[in-house]
């Protein structure tokens, strides 16, 4: 029984110790650095898609459909 108790023991103040090792750890990433990088990321690939959006919709479909009737010759 006393080495139960005793192993117990090693074993509340090993985990004890760690948890102590891990809540004083300063170092490493926080939750606003990573929410700001995904916030980053995300207005980037929306300025990105909506320019190409903007391109496709102004300057490459008008040309390609164009293209596509003459090709098939629609016009009679």
């Amino acid at each position: 029984m006393k080495f139960l108790f005793c192993k117990l023991k090693k074993k509340t103040v090993t985990a004890v110790s760690k948890t102590r090792y891990i809540l004083s750890d300063i170092s490493g990433e926080g939750y606003i650095d990573t929410a700001i990088k995904i916030l980053l990321a995300v207005v980037l690939g929306a300025l990105l898609l909506a320019g190409l959006y903007a391109l496709f919709g102004e300057t490459v479909l008008p040309t390609l459909t164009q293209r596509i009737k003459e090709m098939f010759n629609y016009g009679g």
